[in-house]
């Protein structure tokens, strides 16, 4: 799918950022690439999203481009780390078929699924005194 051009700055922003944006701060450095208003990168967001090319972060209301082709096909997690900020996308096939099969059993068709976990990275929890690292939860 070919993207017009106000998608794809939006993308290569997206893709460029060290960290999830909000409309606004794509707004702001998209402005000096014609953007002038937040409906123009909100309908560049719509489209991004619709094709698997970004992500809505809903618990900090922010968009990230997407790292993995296998997300448009299942259940997308974010490993969210509430000490730095970083976020790893995930994909498990073991949880995308037990979701499937869990909205299969009450005859429900969803749209997309993304799962966001906020949490402690590895490197963050290393910092901390071991006494403070939070547990590990065990599969």
């Amino acid at each position: 799918m070919p993207l017009t051009a106000n998608q794809q700055r939006v993308l290569e922003v997206l893709r460029s950022a060290e960290a999830p944006l909000g409309a606004y701060a794509l707004l702001e450095r998209l402005s000096g690439h014609g953007f002038s208003a937040p409906t123009q990168v909100y309908r560049a967001l719509d489209v991004l999203i619709r094709h698997g090319l970004a992500h809505r972060l809903e618990t900090l209301n922010a968009y990230v481009a997407c790292r993995l082709k296998e997300c448009r096909q299942g259940v997308t997690v974010f490993a969210i780390c509430d000490d730095c900020g970083n976020i790893d996308e995930l994909i498990d096939n073991a949880l995308n078929s037990s979701l499937g099969h869990l909205v299969e059993r009450r005859d429900f068709s969803p749209g997309s699924t993304t799962i966001e976990i906020h949490g402690t990275c590895s490197q963050c929890a290393a910092a901390l005194p071991e006494s403070t690292r939070p547990s590990k939860v065990k599969s």
